[in-house]
């Protein structure tokens, strides 16, 4: 309040404001302390996924006790105790073509702190829809980036014109596969809470037009600047990226799944075990006796005629994040299949026989 360039005008837009953080993760978790803490007024918090161990290093919203809760549902009741005039929505769902529209009308704001390419421009196509400004963070190891994209009418930035070629299966790895410091997750969530707030309170120079580009081991910011492709035509429906590219998607925890443990047991009864990692990926090793098959090959070939030889196969990946979204894809297809929990990297130390190149 004592601050000029916000007071008592721009606390009041504040609070008037409604606003929509999908993932509720690394990026999320400073991003709704801070949005809730500043005492935005409504906030809608979006995440299909439940809280496990490996998350807390860098999701500091949750704890131990949040341990196999739905991150949307545990980050509503921290941000409830935090700030209880704030009205928090929990929604655990994932956004897709056919909800995005509708979960997001209604708000002055979102934010995109997801981990996975077809939702960031499912998240972005929506917002130019809807028109409504989108901040939007991305990090990796120890490298981060924040943008802010607002482009209705084909007038700004979206993210379409910084990425226009969604990337191919295992181009880019995630998070959970190429690791993160849990100190970064901070530095560009407080960031984009930082870019929301003025873009809601109508003060300082926001990022539109701009990527700020951070390196922790540097400690160094950069900046890029971005324009709009005048040959982009403006987006007037919703495509759904993990179909058309192959990438993995929005996920929550597998429905279906194996341990390590059981995996011997299935492979000497016969059981089809299919690796989906990309080439590059099998080449220090696979699980003796399965079959490699890249989840992008796996996807476009997995057709009505293919469920018979797909049912109820088990996929493994690095880490269990892509296993997890081909599961959903093909349960959306009537196939069902298990994933392995952890992944590759989870059979170290277990008796699983491991064939090399």
């Amino acid at each position: 309040m004592r601050l000029p360039q916000l007071g008592e005008l721009g606390q009041r837009r504040l609070r008037a404001a409604r606003v929509a953080v999908i993932g509720a993760g690394g990026l999320g978790a400073p991003v709704l302390s801070y949005l809730a803490a500043a005492g935005i007024g409504e906030i809608t918090v979006l995440d299909p996924d439940t809280v496990d161990v490996t998350n807390l290093h860098r999701q500091v919203l949750f704890t131990g006790a949040d341990l196999g809760r739905a991150k949307a549902v545990a980050a509503a009741e921290h941000l409830r105790a935090q700030a209880p005039d704030v009205t928090v929505r929990a929604v655990v769902d994932a956004l897709t073509p056919e909800n995005a529209l509708e979960l997001l009308a209604g708000h002055h704001l979102v934010l995109d702190g997801t981990d996975n390419f077809p939702t960031r421009y499912l998240a972005s196509d929506a917002c130019e829809m809807l028109d409504l400004p989108l901040v939007w963070g991305s990090i990796l190891a120890f490298s981060g980036q924040v943008s802010v994209f607002w482009g209705a009418g084909g007038r700004g930035v979206t993210y379409r014109d910084v990425h226009p070629v969604p990337p191919k299966p295992g181009e880019v790895p995630s998070c959970a596969e190429a690791g993160v410091l849990g100190m970064l997750c901070g530095v560009i969530g407080s960031t984009m809470a930082m870019e929301a707030v003025k873009v809601l309170a109508g003060m300082g120079d926001v990022l539109h037009g701009r990527l700020a580009l951070y390196d922790a081991l540097r400690a160094r910011w950069d900046e890029v600047p971005l324009a709009r492709d005048p040959r982009r035509a403006p987006v007037t429906a919703l495509e759904d990226v993990m179909v058309t590219c192959g990438l993995p998607g929005p996920t929550g925890p597998a429905h279906d799944e194996v341990t390590a443990a059981e995996l011997p047991g299935l492979l000497a009864a016969g059981e089809r075990v299919i690796d989906i990692r990309e080439d590059r990926e099998v080449e220090g090793g696979m699980v003796a006796g399965a079959e490699h098959v890249p989840m992008g090959a796996l996807l476009a070939g997995a057709s009505a005629d293919a469920a018979e030889e797909l049912e109820g196969a088990v996929l493994y990946c690095a880490g269990g994040v892509r296993s997890a979204s081909a599961q959903r894809v093909l349960g959306e297809r009537g196939i069902r299949v298990r994933s392995l929990v952890g992944g590759f990297d989870g059979l170290v130390g277990s008796e699983v026989r491991i064939s090399r190149p």
